[in-house]
């Protein structure tokens, strides 16, 4: 007997990405203890996004040819630009409005500008980059490479107007790129590495989503309540947006804005560091800390259906001359690109 697991999954909008994640997160939420109880290699599932990110990115770059670098730069600094963009936007606004100090009273109690910064601030590259490997083409995943430069507490502390501290050494910034320059090289050098990394891309997609779930909390999200839900809906809707025309303006379908429209896991330590640099922010910390967590969640699963709705209305690229989109009956990025 056959039961159709694969197109039950296929079925709801993203399911590779979100089933597993919500899987992971749902283990995580209600029985914690599960990766410490089975240990070895049920364990490392739980803990292994890093790791599988790492190859996930060597096989993708090998399905990226060196021709596409120009459309790299182009598309990862736009999708950059526009992200901190926004986030700059809404920190002078808020900035004028609360200052540095949090809400104190009402519906928006614990809401600051910190808070607001630090969510809009920092994609999820791990989600982008799944997203990208199923939805996308080879080269849109590689434009995450101009994007890690959101990540950590630099640029938000240079969008609230503080100074001295950069989470970037030269070594992260190499190493968070290397995988993905090894894997083009492979890629460009042979054909057949080409052919054969490339296959592999899709299928580690639900095992990286799962792992990626494994470290979600739904808990934060009710602790947060509803301002930390509407501010997770606020980040996919108000950059989502925008990243979305940007996306569709530099030839692209829209699909890599709407999965950039998201919060990064390390997003939630933000408000700490921040803090420990400019004292003035310390009412604001533990208040932030929950709501960009909930957003890490919240955007999480929403930012999977919105990629896969975008992907089905608006697939096709709106630029003639851009490379093909995968057909939607065929499998995630079955040709590699430049063939």
């Amino acid at each position: 007997m056959q039961i159709p697991i694969k197109r039950a999954i296929e079925r709801v909008p993203g399911g590779m990405m979100v089933v597993p994640l919500l899987i992971g997160a749902l283990i995580t939420t209600f029985f914690p203890g599960t990766p410490q109880f089975f240990g070895s290699f049920t364990g490392a599932l739980f803990s292994g996004s890093l790791t599988i990110l790492a190859v996930f990115y060597v096989c993708m770059g090998a399905s990226i040819d060196f021709k596409a670098t120009p459309y790299i730069l182009k598309k990862g600094g736009t999708l950059f630009a526009v992200k901190v963009g926004l986030a700059v936007a809404l920190g002078v606004t808020f900035g004028r409005f609360l200052g540095e100090a949090p809400v104190t009273a009402g519906m928006f109690a614990g809401l600051s500008t910190l808070a607001v910064v630090a969510a809009m601030n920092d994609t999820n590259g791990g989600l982008y980059m799944a997203l990208m490997g199923q939805y996308g083409r080879p080269r849109d995943v590689g434009a995450y490479t101009i994007m890690t430069l959101e990540s950590g507490p630099f640029l938000t502390m240079v969008t609230l107007g503080v100074a001295g501290l950069s989470a970037f050494p030269w070594q992260t910034l190499v190493g968070s790129i290397l995988p993905l320059l090894v894997g083009m090289l492979l890629g460009n050098l042979d054909r057949e590495m080409r052919e054969f990394l490339s296959r592999a891309i899709p299928v580690m997609i639900p095992f990286f989503a799962f792992a990626l779930g494994a470290g979600l909390d739904l808990a934060k999200v009710w602790h947060a309540g509803l301002l930390g839900l509407g501010l997770g809906v606020a980040v996919v809707i108000v950059t989502g947006i925008p990243l979305f025309l940007a996306d569709r303006a530099t030839g692209g379908t829209g699909v890599a804005g709407v999965a950039a429209a998201s919060t990064a896991g390390n997003a939630a330590a933000v408000p700490a560091i921040v803090a420990a640099a400019n004292p003035a922010y310390a009412d604001a910390t533990a208040p932030a800390t929950i709501l960009v967590a909930a957003c890490v969640v919240v955007t999480s699963i929403l930012v999977p259906l919105a990629t896969a709705w975008t992907y089905k209305t608006f697939g096709r690229p709106v630029d003639p001359d851009a490379e093909v989109e995968p057909a939607e009956a065929a499998p995630p990025i079955a040709t590699p690109a430049g063939h």
